[in-house]
């Protein structure tokens, strides 16, 4: 603890009378993905800010949609993605990732026999988008 220049006691952090938050912990994102048992149904891994991680088992292809406020990062893990756009296909392997900018119309296809995928987007972003499909989630749990 210190005193600040008006009297005022804060932690190192700058925070007043606030309770420490608990320290960070490493994600292992394989053994996440590990846990799940079922495909396009992404989890919840991690926050950061008004974002959220999520991880996503793939096979087959999803549905064409877009988001009319929200961009998305598609980070391949594990297998092979061809994101499919109106304006051409992008493959995309183990290690890349693309990210799909907001209002294009777009449809995720695991290439490979499984493709594991980590998204990070706004927590307001719906998996289909400003479509309503059997896909759609509305809640998704957390890992």
């Amino acid at each position: 603890m210190y005193e600040t220049e008006h009297g005022k006691q804060g932690s190192a952090r700058g925070e007043r009378g606030a309770e420490a938050a608990p320290p960070p912990e490493s994600v292992n994102v394989a053994d996440k993905l590990a846990r799940i048992d079922s495909f396009w149904n992404p989890h919840i891994v991690g926050d950061v800010n008004d974002m959220h991680i999520k991880v996503v088992k793939m096979r087959g292809s999803f549905d064409w949609h877009h988001h009319d406020d929200e961009d998305e990062l598609f980070f391949v893990v594990r297998g092979t993605m061809l994101m499919k756009l109106r304006t051409g296909d992008v493959s995309v392997g183990e290690g890349e990732f693309i990210v799909v900018p907001s209002r294009v119309e777009h449809c995720p296809v695991a290439s490979s026999e499984e493709c594991h995928v980590m998204l990070i987007e706004r927590k307001t972003t719906l998996n289909t988008g400003t479509v309503e499909t059997e896909r759609t989630r509305h809640e998704l749990k957390r890992l």
